[in-house]
């Protein structure tokens, strides 16, 4: 996973789980992780993967990427692309921008999936949010229970988050899309 200092993650994982009252055990309990991985993460000496970290956040009741900016309020916020916040997958394929500075009620990601990955291993869910996906650019299947919907550049898809889903490149070009999450639980 790339993503900014490990450092400054680190302390804020360390900082959210003191303030809702959970011990390092707990959390790693919580998130499927060993005690040692939340230490070494906590520490800033471990880059976790992007699993870890939507391990970690569930576990915290903390949208993702909560995890990565400071709360300030502002009328208008301006997030220029060169400052954009930008995560990728330990394995490569998947990488999310944040286009919305967060901490408000809603996030908006732009994604890109190489040809052959996933957004996940497997579909998964996460706390109670509508998200919706717009395709830029290629052809992006979407798994959602049971279905398996193909869009193309200009469809969109709503969902509930509560649906185990997952985002695949099943095609040799470069997928963009954009997906909105409200309230943010990503």
């Amino acid at each position: 996973m790339v993503c900014q200092n490990s450092d400054v993650l680190g302390e804020r994982i360390r900082n959210r789980r003191r303030e809702i009252g959970m011990t390092a055990q707990q959390l790693a309990r919580a998130a499927e992780l060993s005690p040692a991985q939340v230490s070494q993460i906590e520490r800033g000496n471990n880059d976790p993967s992007l699993e870890a970290l939507r391990r970690i956040a569930r576990a915290l009741n903390t949208p993702l990427f909560d995890l990565f900016s400071d709360r300030v309020d502002q009328p208008v916020r301006v997030i220029r692309e060169a400052d954009r916040m930008i995560i990728r997958s330990p394995h490569g394929g998947l990488s999310y921008s944040r286009v919305s500075p967060g901490s408000g009620q809603l996030e908006v990601l732009a994604g890109e999936l190489e040809p052959g990955a996933a957004s996940s291993d497997t579909l998964w869910s996460h706390p109670p949010s509508e998200e919706c996906v717009l395709v830029s650019s290629g052809t992006l299947t979407l798994e959602v229970d049971s279905d398996t919907i193909e869009l193309q550049a200009g469809d969109s898809a709503y969902f509930e988050s509560l649906h185990p889903h997952r985002f695949v490149n099943n095609t040799d070009a470069m997928v963009s899309f954009t997906i909105s999450v409200t309230p943010p639980s990503f």
